[in-house]
């Protein structure tokens, strides 16, 4: 979890008149310790891991397993005996977690670069564990798991103590406050996540389907296509992070699943268009993408006057264009005299709900210049590059259930705070060698994630996915409405950023969004 201090954190709204001199500040703080450390070099490789625990109670009378709130007072008691014994050879510490029956535990010191550190760390895990036991009660366990898999399944009764379900910090209807860990960091960031939002995080994990799951009686059966209705270059996705739009079509109950080959898909009304490249300006030869209004994305293939982009106009943004690849291009200059695109579609398709990903993957038309006027006619028909949906819609009700999945609901931070991991901390030599462990590190994060699966349970039901990411990604997703591309009733948002406008098309908590290693490419010259 890091640095934790006890002290009085300002609420929601206590801290709205400094979120500018915050941002600020933060921007100074991390220039000045770059600069401070960009040119170090030769230090030490240093590295560490961190195991979450969650301590559960057995009931054998009633048969009944519990998550047990003692995280803190193991944690103070496993310390006390650290300080103790602290100069016995290998040694441990224990910090706080997020929900109060999890400990996490480190190695007393870190490991170095050296491949006989590498057998420190079974030995040191084995440690961690023997002493946590030593702390555990009567009836309690403290597994190794992902995820408690009843959390917020079993009401008042879901742990020892029992705690009631709600409360002022999270709202939640299906867990109580006070399973979240007392420090007062975690309640604090429940609340202003919640309140930054506008709403309660809404988490919903497509549930598993099989021949006795109830929600999916009236579901025909499964046509049997493996590679996803797309074709095999397409799979089957849950889009965690872009489910509003669905939520509000569908609830609670039931989540949008299908094909994609771009991470920014996403299921919006939109009336796509085609619109072709032509800024009048002497010696322009194009624009550059951005990947949000006013963001340029200078290393980005860029669409060259006589180009066809196809996508649609951001009502809440005037004068900007969203393309189906997810950038971003502006209709004119900001003084409104110079123009960059111009619309060339012929029909417009206002009943397609689904924004269909046909040009996705390839999102530009490139034409050679003296082609552009005979082909802009064939180009704006149906079918060219926009698929409109027809007008004598014959789909059964069957049929349109094809992408829709009942869904596990949460509505907590607690259930993606409150999974469990283990996750390794890196010290590199310099800045150089930072940047290119951080690379490999994304490559190599996904598929370590798929090989150590292990969160086939949540709220007490079989989800149709494996892993805790989305999970934890949806329940501190506190992005606005508007932020989330829907409609922002209580927009403009004077302290935040273009006032909680600017289009986020992931939490914040989620995979990166570009490497940073900067070597030289091998072969050039």
């Amino acid at each position: 979890m890091g640095l934790l201090k006890v002290g009085t954190p300002k609420s929601w709204e206590d801290s709205k008149k400094d979120l500018r001199y915050i941002r600020k500040a933060g921007v100074r703080q991390f220039i000045s310790t770059y600069n401070r450390v960009k040119d170090l070099q030769g230090d030490e490789l240093l590295w560490g891991d961190e195991i979450e625990y969650g301590i559960f109670h057995l009931d054998p009378e009633n048969k009944k397993t519990r998550i047990a709130l003692r995280g803190k007072e193991v944690m103070d008691e496993l310390n006390r005996k650290e300080t103790l014994n602290g100069n016995k050879g290998e040694g441990c510490h224990f910090v706080p977690e997020y929900g109060a029956w999890m400990v996490e535990a480190t190695p007393k010191r870190p490991y170095n670069g050296y491949t006989s550190d590498l057998l420190r760390v079974e030995r040191s895990m084995r440690l961690r564990r023997k002493r946590m036991l030593t702390a555990l009660g009567e009836n309690e366990v403290a597994p190794t798991m992902s995820t408690f898999p009843m959390l917020g399944a079993l009401g008042d009764d879901g742990s020892v103590p029992p705690v009631k379900v709600g409360g002022d910090v999270t709202l939640s209807d299906y867990i109580g406050d006070g399973i979240i860990n007392p420090h007062p960091r975690f309640a604090t960031l429940s609340a202003n996540i919640r309140q930054r939002r506008g709403e309660k995080v809404n988490i919903r994990v497509p549930l598993f389907r099989d021949s006795n799951t109830p929600e999916y009686a009236h579901y025909r059966n499964s046509k049997g296509i493996v590679d996803g209705c797309c074709g095999s270059d397409s799979f089957q996705l849950w889009g965690y992070g872009k489910g509003d739009a669905s939520h509000e079509e569908h609830g609670n109950d039931f989540v949008e699943v299908g094909c994609s080959k771009n991470s920014l898909d996403e299921n919006i009304q939109a009336t796509l268009s085609k619109w072709k490249v032509d800024v009048q300006c002497k010696g322009c030869l194009g624009l550059f993408y951005r990947r949000a209004p006013n963001v340029i994305v200078p290393d980005a293939d860029w669409p060259r006057n006589g180009d066809i982009v196809v996508g649609y106009e951001i009502h809440d943004v005037p004068g900007w264009i969203r393309l189906q690849n997810g950038y971003y291009l502006p209709i004119h200059s900001e003084d409104n005299k110079v123009s960059f695109l111009r619309k060339v579609s012929k029909t417009e398709n206002p009943s397609n709900g689904e924004m269909r990903r046909i040009g996705s993957g390839t999102p530009l038309f490139h034409t050679a210049e003296n082609q552009l006027d005979e082909d802009c006619a064939s180009l704006c028909k149906e079918g060219g590059g926009v698929a409109a949906e027809d007008d004598d819609d014959t789909e059964s009700s069957e049929e349109q259930r094809e992408n829709i999945s009942a869904a596990i609901h949460m509505d907590a931070m607690a259930f993606g705070m409150g999974c469990c991991c283990l996750q390794i901390t890196f010290q590199a030599k310099d800045m150089d060698e930072s940047r290119f462990i951080y690379d490999q590190l994304a490559v190599m994060a996904p598929i370590m994630m798929a090989l150590t699966a292990s969160t086939p349970l949540l709220k007490g039901r079989i989800a149709d996915t494996d892993a805790r990411w989305g999970v934890i990604s949806e329940s501190v997703d506190d992005r606005t409405p508007a932020e989330r591309g829907r409609q922002d009733l209580k927009s403009p948002h004077e302290e935040l950023v273009e006032k909680g406008k600017r289009r986020l098309h992931k939490s914040r908590y989620d995979c990166i969004s570009t490497y940073i290693y900067q070597g030289t490419v091998v072969g050039q010259g």
